[in-house]
């Protein structure tokens, strides 16, 4: 059985909410694919081009991983709503959150530092 047709429609200002989160998600990976063309396009002085591409490279990887868990995480909180269950724990929110972290730290050290 399809998971749309389980249990009972939630209140449909969560199933709003559960949209405006999935909505969140899918700026955040457009935000990472633009932050990865534009580094990579408009910073050829920030690094050698091997740390630039990497860099990029990652962006554009955690850019189609959000975009891919936006879908999943809208559909495993609806189906949870509708069976009346609770909301599933999502790791990929430390996994970015860290990565970012990370990121950024490398990216101050490349403008402190040099390329």
């Amino acid at each position: 059985m399809k998971w749309t047709k389980l249990g009972e429609a939630p209140d449909y200002r969560f199933t709003l909410a559960n949209e405006r989160t999935f909505l969140a998600w899918i700026r955040t990976a457009i935000a990472l694919l633009a932050a990865a063309v534009a580094l990579d396009q408009l910073a050829p002085n920030l690094a050698v081009p091997w740390v630039r591409n990497l860099i990029s490279l990652s962006l554009c990887i955690f850019s189609c991983l959000s975009a891919g868990h936006a879908y999943l995480r809208w559909a495993n909180n609806e189906k949870a709503m509708r069976l009346k269950q609770n909301l599933p724990y999502s790791p990929l929110l430390r996994i970015l959150s860290i990565f970012l972290v990370l990121l950024a730290g490398i990216i101050l050290g490349l403008l402190i530092y040099g390329g």
